[in-house]
This record gives C-alpha cells, structure tokens and sequence, in this order.
C-alpha cells in the first residue's frame, strides 16, 4: 500500500515561532505531526483533525487558531501535497494585517 503524506516546508518557521512564543511549542508541534501524517485534499477533510482552520478571506491563504486565540498560524496549501508556513502572528497582529477596515473579519466562510 503506497501512503502519500503533506510535506510541510518548513519547520525552522515553527521552530522560530515557539521559540519567539514558548508558550506556542506544544500546540506548533501537534499541527506540524497531523500536517505530516495526514494528506487533506478538502477543507472539510482537513478540519476533521484541525477544526479551526479558516481561509484568510482575500488570499489563497489557511488561518489556524493556536493556543485559543492567541496566536495565528498563516499557510499556503498545495492540497493533497504541500503546506507552505507564511507567517505565525499574535492575535493583534493578525488583525491588524488581516482583517479588513470595514469591519468585515477573515476567516470562516458561512
């Protein structure tokens, strides 16, 4: 049986982000093991495991919630090959950059 996992590029972004946010280690390094054990081809496939991932409304990007709300976690997704790490962002810096001047916020499509 042939297995297909997500390749995530790169680690030394998360490594930087925790060890920036120590605090974020823990939650970084359980998103990185179901990124690498699991292949998403869907949005709903992929919040099975990872239930707060959100597209970045406006972008090609993903959005996941780390540690609560605190932190972001912004990614570019290949589906069912590829996640590219752009940037981790506490909250106040994900909405400044983020979430649009009218009032409109990113993230979930309803």
């Amino acid at each position: 049986m042939l297995y297909s996992f997500m390749n995530v590029i790169t680690l030394k972004h998360l490594k930087a982000a925790y060890l920036k946010h120590p605090v974020a280690e823990e939650r970084l390094l359980n998103w990185h093991k179901h990124m690498k054990e699991n292949t998403f081809l869907t949005l709903e496939a992929l919040r099975k495991i990872e239930p707060t991932a959100d597209p970045v409304t406006g972008t090609d990007y993903m959005c996941f919630d780390i540690n609560g709300k605190s932190f972001r976690l912004i990614v570019r997704i290949t589906w069912g090959k590829t996640v590219f790490v752009k940037e981790f962002l506490t909250h106040g810096e994900y909405t400044k950059k983020y979430v649009k001047s009218r009032g409109k916020k990113a993230g979930r499509k309803k």
